[in-house]
């Protein structure tokens, strides 16, 4: 999601309830005759009281305790058996070494010290409590508050990074558990209500309107946007609509400051309910993937190209034994549909993607060269930590390069591809650029770059980059599909 005025930052919160609220909204209205007034509907500002008493004792407080390392002399941390060691050969006062349970040194760090205080809500009777995955992150105890002022020891039944998803356990029962919202009959313009613990102030009730739906701020999931007052300390906390129903989780602040500045967002109560499913059964999310790095569409490649409009998610790279590879898709290509749902954006994909089964198989509709073709693939399952290697650079004669008039009108020098770095580079074919001035360097193009393509047609030698630039028309931008690295991404180079 880009800002303007910079520098501004979404801030993670520690934990708060919000509550959505649908309601009406105050009116300024004109004078007008009597018979106009009589007729026109009254509408008075919400009334947030009974909200508070139906959903405030299903909001909750929670506090984290991080376990500290115990340091020895140069500050190297000790764990249990080298503490033993030191206090066996050293005696009991040895600085470092802990003495009945607490450090020697009244200035060395305590075993645990408090971490933060975040929000949560209970999401079942039998205990389970739904928060963010950032207020509970490296926490080695969790303390759950209830309403009613009671305190339990939390156990983490799992945590998804991904989209800020936390479940933890308490033992109890008979609790007071929210209602779940439907998100697709929530409207912009809706008033919406928080309850939790900004900085640390319990129980503290804050209410706006959805600004927005499906806000794209660059995470997994799409948020909702709205301006409900929301701090540090309120993460985690439900939005509640006017009928009591939990609509989202406060996830995050846009902000300069680090405080509130008017904008909060919160994450759909329907993804969650997903994630956390999957964490109550099992203590890990499963995602597909099919194994493709995406870009954005612009605008004018899209024209260029033929595709109308700005849509879809530009394939950049394909991992090497990926469904995606399997199922024949390449890079350069412009992934339009999954399984017959449209992709308007990038981040549209890989949430799509992501909510499909491991195992199954999918139709990927891409846009190739000028037209569109339907691939199966198969989805695979999210590997973590997975990182891309790109492929070393071997030392190889290489042609020489190409002066042509073609070339040097674009302020190109190119040369066709060696069989050794065709085998490599994993390509059929291309041309290597050897240098780039003017419009082919005002367009981003530089030496080292691989063309794979001009407008919709490939390009596997000079030759035939030639005939490609010649057949092009004259006066418009000339896309260039290229690839650098391990990642294709369109030029525009402009003539």
């Amino acid at each position: 999601m880009t800002f303007a005025n910079p520098p501004q930052k979404l801030h993670s919160l520690v934990l708060a309830g919000v509550l959505a609220l649908s309601g009406g909204a105050a009116w300024l209205l004109p004078a007008a005759p009597a018979q106009a007034q009589a007729s026109a509907p009254a509408r008075a500002l919400p009334d947030f009281t009974d909200l508070v008493d139906q959903v405030g004792p299903s909001v909750v407080n929670i506090r984290t305790v991080e376990r500290v390392a115990q340091r020895g002399p140069g500050g190297a941390p000790m764990d249990e058996e080298m503490q033993e060691l030191f206090r066996r050969f050293f005696g009991p006062n040895f600085p470092g070494v802990p003495r009945q349970g607490r450090p020697s040194n009244p200035q060395e760090e305590p075993q645990q010290r408090p971490r933060g205080v975040g929000s949560g809500f209970i999401l079942s009777t039998d205990g389970y409590v739904m928060t963010n995955a950032h207020v509970i992150e490296d926490a080695s105890e969790v303390i759950v508050t209830l309403a009613d002022k009671r305190e339990f020891k939390a156990r983490i039944v799992g945590s998804d990074q991904r989209t800020d998803v936390a479940v933890v356990k308490i033992e109890a029962t008979g609790l007071p558990a929210v209602k779940v919202g439907d998100i697709s009959k929530l409207r912009v313009g809706e008033w919406v209500m928080a309850i939790g613990s900004p900085f640390g102030l319990e129980n503290t009730v804050t209410a706006g309107i959805v600004s927005a739906k499906q806000r794209d701020t660059g995470s997994y999931l799409p948020f909702i946007q709205t301006d409900v007052a929301i701090n540090p300390g309120n993460s985690g906390g439900p939005l509640i609509n006017m009928r009591g129903e939990v609509v989202g989780i406060n996830s995050q602040i846009y902000s300069r400051s680090g405080g509130f500045m008017g904008i909060s967002f919160s994450i759909p109560i329907d993804e969650a309910i997903q994630v956390s499913e999957q964490l109550r059964a099992t203590g890990r999310v499963s995602r597909g993937r099919i194994g493709v790095q995406i870009a954005e569409v612009s605008r004018e490649v899209a024209e260029s190209l033929g595709l109308g409009r700005a849509q879809g998610a530009l394939v950049r790279g394909v991992e090497d034994g990926s469904p995606g590879q399997k199922a024949g898709i390449e890079a350069g290509d412009i992934i339009v549909k999954f399984n017959g749902t449209a992709i308007e954006r990038p981040s549209d994909l890989p949430r799509l993607v992501g909510a499909t089964k491991p195992g199954t198989k999918a139709t990927v509709t891409v846009f190739r060269r000028g037209s569109t073709r339907d691939l199966s693939v198969t989805v695979a399952e999210v590997e973590p930590d997975q990182v891309a290697r790109a492929p070393r650079a071997r030392e190889e004669a290489e042609p020489a390069s190409t002066a042509s008039a073609a070339a040097k009108a674009l302020g190109l020098v190119v040369n066709d591809l060696t069989a050794d770095q065709k085998k490599e580079l994993k390509l059929k074919g291309g041309v290597r650029v050897q240098g780039a001035v003017d419009a082919a360097q005002r367009a981003g193009l530089r030496e080292g770059d691989v063309i794979l393509a001009v407008g919709n047609t490939e390009v596997a030698s000079v030759k035939e980059f030639d005939a490609a630039v010649a057949k092009a028309e004259k006066g418009k931008p000339l896309s260039v599909l290229y690839r650098r690295g391990e990642w294709a991404q369109y030029a525009l180079i402009r003539r």
